[in-house]
């Protein structure tokens, strides 16, 4: 069985957010930042198990462009250069159905690496 399809894409760019929305209208937002920490490309998957580059600094990354790739996928072109992951809409459709546990172990990689989502240079003070 193969995934669905959306039938809208959506960017909310304030938000950073790539909503779709599925025949019947069922609806998901994808965080941009999750999509490129995500990225299926072999610059960050690798090409193989164990091969896999963690993404640091990504939490104000966006969209620069959205080209659909024949039937069966989506090029995202984030704003920090990354364009070379095909999103196929099983991936897309993966992404969500594991969003939380996804997040949770990127978060908890980050911390073990001692990194941050914040680019470099950006410093967060709590007043």
């Amino acid at each position: 069985m193969s995934a669905p399809i959306p039938t809208r894409v959506h960017y909310h760019q304030q938000a950073r957010e790539l909503e779709l929305t599925y025949p019947g209208g069922e609806s998901h937002r994808l965080s941009v930042e999750y999509l490129r920490v995500f990225s299926p490309s072999a610059e960050v998957r690798g090409h193989g198990r164990g091969q896999q580059t963690l993404q640091v600094g990504k939490r104000h990354v966006g969209l620069a462009n959205i080209t659909r790739t024949g039937r069966y996928a989506l090029k995202l072109h984030f704003d920090d250069g990354h364009d070379s992951g095909l999103f196929s809409w099983e991936y897309l459709h993966e992404l969500i159905e594991h969003q939380a546990a996804n997040w949770a172990d990127y978060l908890r990689r980050l911390e073990e690496a001692g990194a941050t989502r914040e680019p470099l240079g950006i410093e967060i003070k709590q007043l």
